[in-house]
């Protein structure tokens, strides 16, 4: 294959600190080149870089063999280079179509002959397999159509080179199938395209070379056919991984912290409601819910919170049925969450580490004075650098906002702040969605040592991987109903995947 891009000797420099150094790397026409490291390895900025976000310190990148200097990302545009950022960059009140053409390489002055454009959009659609509803609104189609219509974006602008920042972060299953038969489509028609992922199932599919960076660095350049998941983790943290054999547990017969029976809320609604559902979380045990993502687990986080009532059914915490359905009353009863959203969910992003930190108890522990109205912030920030430390949350101090931490360091703040207030029942949703992965082993082996303490666990994800590595018992989710209750020990794979699929 012949060379598209090649990046040489690229570094970058904030200060004293090095985010990348002495980089390296080539994408040939026609070919998935994965890139993989840890939050923090230097991905991010090197992509900033190739699409004229960010300039370098030093370095050189060549285009079809001839050096480029790409300042702007307008620049990086129409040198054929196009980015499908992890947060997609479309304005919700503006309809497919409207978001694909702003920006449009034909227009003449304002003018823009919306037919035109319209079929050529509706032929690379075609061409490329990209279903998208042309006049819907983006805020009315689903993140795996928005995801396609972002695509479809990049090409239409003339993209040779495609990025793609964890495309499959909030994805469904069968979307990541259909994303990766688009790609599959792209590279057979000569596009390249640079993948960007923390799932080692999904590099190790679709790759065809995989670029592993370590602390601004690049460790090595490997084929796919020439590696496995244990060899590049180990590239990637400096480290042989220790294999995950979490001890299961059968708490058959200790003392429930949560209970649901015959709950319903909006049963018609089959993806977003709950049909009769009935269960039990013991102290001690995690209870992994696997399922298609959209088939209820989010309506089951929030009814088993205090977020939503249930219209039907009833709820016990701790042996004693619920009568009032507010989130507040849930904490008191020993209830805290992982929200599977934790920039809009769990944390305050303006607000720093340390306020962060006690957000649930700024009255509590010696963190204010009087009746409240005062906040101690010595005590404050003694408490953040301890769970700091304890956490191992890389962040330069307590005072720093939270919204500029990594993603790992962010689920960090939530983890500690979750399980410090000493819960009966933790309600884990998506914990490592977009986690590399050792802050992916951090997480799990906290709540690991939180169920050795005895707190019982709901662990819903999407990745069936981590349902698997980390629950007692395991329950199918699909529209809303369990499909089936499983043990965590030797689970019947083929029989939880089907049943995940209705049968």
């Amino acid at each position: 294959m012949s060379e598209l891009l090649r990046m040489e000797h690229i570094s970058k420099r904030f200060s004293r600190k090095f985010a990348n150094k002495d980089v390296s790397l080539t994408v040939n026409h026609g070919e998935v080149l994965t890139l993989l490291g840890e939050n923090g390895a230097g991905k991010s900025t090197l992509m900033n870089i190739l699409i004229g976000l960010v300039k370098p310190t030093e370095g050189k990148i060549f285009l079809e063999g001839r050096e480029v200097r790409i300042e702007s990302p307008s620049q990086a545009v129409r040198l054929g280079i196009g980015m499908v950022h992890q947060h997609f960059m479309l304005v919700e009140a503006m309809t497919v179509f409207e978001n694909i053409i702003l920006g449009d390489k034909h227009a003449k002055g304002i003018l823009i002959d919306r037919n035109a454009r319209r079929r050529e959009i509706e032929e690379l659609s075609a061409k490329y397999g990209l279903d998208v509803q042309l006049d819907k609104r983006i805020s009315e189609i689903s993140v795996g159509e928005q995801q396609r219509t972002e695509i479809l974006k990049a090409l239409y602008h003339g993209a040779d080179l495609l990025i793609l920042d964890e495309p499959s972060a909030a994805l469904t299953d069968i979307e990541v199938e259909g994303l990766f038969s688009i790609m599959r489509k792209l590279v057979s028609e000569g596009k390249s395209i640079i993948f960007i992922s923390h799932k080692m199932r999904e590099v190790l599919h679709i790759s065809d070379r995989i670029t592993v960076l370590r602390t601004g660095e690049v460790v090595g350049t490997v084929n796919r056919s020439e590696t496995d998941g244990a060899k590049l983790s180990a590239m990637m943290m400096g480290r042989e991984l220790a294999v995950s054999q979490y001890e299961k547990k059968d708490c058959t017969g200790k003392a429930a912290v949560a209970e649901l029976s015959g709950v319903e809320y909006h049963k018609k609604q089959k993806h977003s409601g709950l049909d009769g559902i009935s269960m039990t979380i013991r102290k001690g045990e995690i209870v992994g819910i696997a399922g298609v993502d959209g088939n209820g687990q989010t309506q089951l986080a929030q009814m088993i919170t205090g977020v939503i009532s249930p219209e039907a059914g009833s709820i016990s915490l701790k042996e004693h049925k619920v009568s009032i359905f507010d989130p507040y009353d849930f904490i008191r009863n020993g209830v805290s969450h992982v929200p599977e959203d934790r920039n809009h969910q769990g944390l305050v992003g303006d607000m720093d580490v340390a306020e962060n930190l006690i957000l649930k108890n700024s009255r509590g522990d010696g963190f204010s004075y009087g009746k409240g109205t005062l906040l101690n912030k010595h005590a404050i920030n003694d408490y953040a650098d301890k769970m700091i430390k304890k956490y191992n949350i890389k962040c330069s101090s307590s005072a720093e906002k939270v919204r500029a931490l990594s993603g790992g360091n962010q689920q960090k703040v939530v983890l500690a702040r979750e399980l410090e207030s000493e819960p009966e029942l933790l309600v884990a949703t998506h914990p490592t969605r977009g986690l590399d992965i050792g802050a992916s082993r951090f997480i799990h082996d906290q709540m690991i040592a939180a169920r050795e303490r005895g707190v019982g666990i709901l662990l819903i994800s999407a990745d069936f991987d981590e349902v698997l590595e980390m629950s007692d018992r395991i329950l199918v989710m699909f529209e809303g109903r369990f499909m089936g209750e499983y043990s965590g020990k030797n689970p019947p794979i083929e029989e939880i995947s089907m049943a995940m699929t209705g049968k």
